[in-house]
């Protein structure tokens, strides 16, 4: 069964305790998939007016926001042997490769790491327990930490339920093309987004290397 189609039968109160529940464990290292579960709801939302969007995005908010934050307080007290048991519990995530480049773009951005890492899948994992272990001043995690939660949450629920709505209100008046072209309009959007997000974070990990000085000629 489709991951839409069994939200369908679940009831609304369901739904906002599931998305805050799977984000939330998302955001505190468990591989879970978050953001899979927040785009199904929302489309749902703009298709069932029992479901309220605000509502939806404020609970997949809290959810990111305080996962990130156990995942943190968990990093903290755990230090490197959490991740070394975290690598042994899912290789495939936390591998010593994975937890090496995360790492790095944590030791160079900090902050920044934290608020992008919420936009790419294998960063939102590592964000709360990462930045727990490096002991990032917890005060500075949280600013970054709530920002990309509503922004990723937020931003994240309302495009999808927006597009919903357009690609409903469009095949009720043009029948299936306008919710083609309604959707592949959203899809699209949604990939240049994720495509700029993703180039962001990668900035975070490569770090600029200066050029070697090259020798000068002597003239004869």
């Amino acid at each position: 069964m489709h991951v839409q189609e069994w939200l369908e039968t679940v009831p609304a109160v369901s739904i906002y305790a599931l998305v805050g529940v799977i984000i939330g464990l998302e955001s505190l290292g468990i591989p879970l998939p978050g953001e899979i579960i927040l785009v199904s709801s929302a489309l749902l939302a703009s298709q069932h007016g029992d479901i309220d969007p605000v509502v939806l995005g404020a609970c997949a908010t809290a959810g990111a926001i305080i996962g990130d934050s156990i995942g943190y307080a968990i990093g903290r007290k755990g230090g490197r042997p959490l991740l070394t048991w975290l690598g042994r519990r899912f290789p495939k995530h936390f591998s010593e490769a994975n937890v090496a480049t995360a790492e790095r773009s944590f030791e160079k951005w900090g902050m920044w790491a934290v608020f992008f890492g919420r936009f790419v899948a294998l960063l939102r994992i590592f964000a709360g327990p990462l930045a727990g272990v490096l002991r990032m001043p917890y005060w500075k995690f949280l600013i970054a930490n709530v920002f990309g939660g509503i922004l990723w949450a937020g931003g994240t629920t309302a495009v999808i339920y927006y597009v919903g709505v357009v690609a409903e209100s469009w095949l009720k008046r043009f029948s299936w093309l306008g919710l083609v072209l309604a959707v592949g309009i959203g899809l699209t959007s949604m990939l240049i987004l994720k495509r700029k997000t993703k180039k962001a974070a990668a900035e975070t990990v490569r770090a600029p290397e200066s050029p070697e000085p090259q020798p000068v000629p002597v003239g004869d």
